[in-house]
């Protein structure tokens, strides 16, 4: 009998359990649950770029940039979805051509039945994400962001319920997405007191008579939601509670900083000298022809570091501000580097510039970890259609996709 074109591959495993290829899809919603697409940069381009939704992947290789050798990489090994955290088609184009270099790696790809997926900036402020990678290859422990973004807009929603009532209330507006703080869930606080009303003529009161006062034992119930989910609060709220007229107050919370952001800062078990340090990062980090350049005094001491994986020329007043011994990132040019070093005046941050690809090529790792447990979670729990046995093969590449190929010390005389 032909297999059902909609019933998803099987093959078992070395031990005999059923393993299953989950769609495009379903992976692109792991990795969108991981990384939203929402915290990205309004300008990035981020996402599927091109793939059949419906196809199965059962192979992923993981890469910082979408160019030639990559892409060969991915179509000599066969894999069903190359996975970058550079865009491919940053700026806005009009034609994907295989005239150009752009269009011919989207037509190889689509040739090859290989995916393209992007996670760019919503990676570099994920938690954890580009810049915990960097940090934690460093030895860097205690990671707190460096230019954290607000949290998300919280409302507190506060709720006056007749006493019985109150366990069903809050049941409702918890499943309507209220009361989650953190990794805790049905979070409330109650107090008891009295609520007095006087139903009108019109009115169809579920307690007390039309003109007489009422006095009811009630329960002062307050939560936090996300301020996207106000409607939904209201209306599971308005469902449950036996009152034909609830009464209730919104009201939005101050913003304040929230875990996500762009780098990190840390500490390091041990002080180092500035010129050891440079040589952990030299060793930590995959070897470029860039090296690892270093401003700063050898012997000065280094406690606390800022990390920025990608370039980071733009956060100097956020690592002053951390008061960071040294900051590590990609990219330093001329008039940014030489301002901060006239800002510290031979002191503290000084500075460590690495390989741009290098810096980031750490997240891959951890981006296929986590890729593999969201799966692994989603089909446990029987989410998106997802069976027990749900798995992808991951990969990370080890090309070099550094533009600069070789170094030449400087040789010449001294400036005259």
């Amino acid at each position: 009998m032909p297999q059902n074109a909609l019933e998803r591959p099987r093959d078992r495993d070395d031990a005999g359990r059923v393993e299953q290829a989950p769609t495009l899809a379903e992976v692109v919603a792991v990795l969108e649950d991981v990384y939203p697409p929402g915290t990205a940069q309004d300008w990035d381009a981020v996402g599927l770029v091109c793939g059949d939704p419906d196809q199965r992947v059962r192979t992923v290789l993981l890469a910082v940039d979408p160019v030639e050798d990559v892409v060969d990489e991915a179509l000599e090994t066969k894999v069903d979805l190359l996975l970058v955290h550079h865009p491919l088609l940053l700026r806005g184009v009009h034609s994907v051509a295989a005239t150009g270099s752009k269009g011919r790696a989207i037509h190889r790809l689509v040739r090859g039945g290989c995916a393209l997926y992007v996670a760019h900036t919503n990676a570099d402020v994920a938690v954890p994400g580009v810049s915990d990678a960097l940090a934690r290859v460093l030895g860097l422990g205690a990671l707190v962001p460096l230019a954290p973004e607000p949290a998300d807009p919280l409302d507190k929603h506060v709720l006056f319920v007749p006493d019985a009532a109150a366990e069903a209330v809050l049941d409702a507006v918890w499943a309507a997405g209220a009361g989650h703080v953190g990794e805790y869930a049905r979070c409330a606080w109650t107090t008891s007191g009295t609520g007095t009303f006087v139903p009108g003529d019109g009115a169809r009161p579920t307690t007390g008579e039309r003109g007489v006062a009422e006095v009811v034992g009630e329960t002062r119930l307050e939560v936090v939601a996300p301020r996207g989910a106000r409607g939904a609060v209201l209306r599971a709220m308005r469902a449950a509670h036996p009152y034909e007229e609830p009464a209730f107050d919104v009201l939005e919370l101050a913003a304040w900083s929230g875990p996500r952001g762009i780098g990190r800062v840390g500490s390091l078990a041990q002080p180092l000298t500035l010129q050891r340090f440079a040589m952990v990062v030299a060793e930590s980090l995959p070897p470029t022809e860039h090296g690892v350049r270093v401003a700063g005094d050898p012997d000065a001491v280094v406690r606390t570091v800022a990390v920025c994986g990608g370039s980071g020329d733009s956060l100097f007043d956020a690592v002053r501000a951390s008061g960071s011994d040294v900051f590590v990132t990609a990219d330093l040019r001329h008039h940014p580097a030489s301002e901060a070093r006239e800002h510290a005046r031979g002191g503290p941050p000084y500075l460590v510039d690495v390989s741009h690809w290098a810096s980031e090529w750490p997240w891959l790792h951890g981006c296929a970890d986590r890729l593999a447990t969201g799966l692994a979670a989603a089909g446990a729990e029987g989410t998106d259609g997802l069976g027990s046995g749900t798995t992808v093969e991951t990969r990370v590449s080890v090309r070099r996709t550094d533009p600069w190929t070789f170094r030449l010390p400087s040789s010449g005389g001294l400036v005259r």
